[in-house]
């Protein structure tokens, strides 16, 4: 009977110790998710109330649009469509042939940019809030 009880006894520290682990475990995921979660709406919000779409064609700086500003502007003689909403800027027509500068999405950080060559034209996002230095990655 010793034996028995003494096996009982041995089986209960190691549950408890597992059972505890878990917990810690849990917690500290949950912890790591939400700071995570805080982080990424924190960046998406925070473009800055200064920050620019800088417009350059040939090098020459041809426009500069206020990203809190809502509008839709023709570029370069019509070629290209800018359109500036919520925060961010991107290029929504193009008669280039490939219409790369389309495909390149919504910029609103700074020093992303947006490229048509055969237009010769560049976008991009100056005095936005700075990047941390750690991102989603580090």
């Amino acid at each position: 009977m010793n034996e028995s009880a003494d096996k009982k006894t041995e089986q209960k520290p190691e549950k408890a110790r597992y059972t505890r682990d878990l917990i810690i475990v849990a917690v500290l995921l949950a912890a790591v998710l939400g700071l995570f979660f805080l982080m990424r709406s924190r960046q998406a919000r925070d473009t800055g109330s200064g920050a620019m779409a800088v417009v350059t064609v040939d090098g020459k700086e041809i426009g500069r649009y206020p990203l809190r500003k809502s509008g839709t502007f023709p570029l370069n003689g019509g070629t290209n469509i800018l359109v500036v909403e919520n925060g961010e800027a991107w290029v929504s027509e193009a008669d280039c042939p490939d219409k790369v500068c389309m495909g390149m999405g919504k910029i609103s950080r700074n020093g992303e940019f947006i490229a048509c060559l055969p237009n010769r034209l560049l976008v991009v996002v100056e005095g936005a809030a700075e990047q941390s230095p750690v991102d989603g990655m580090t």
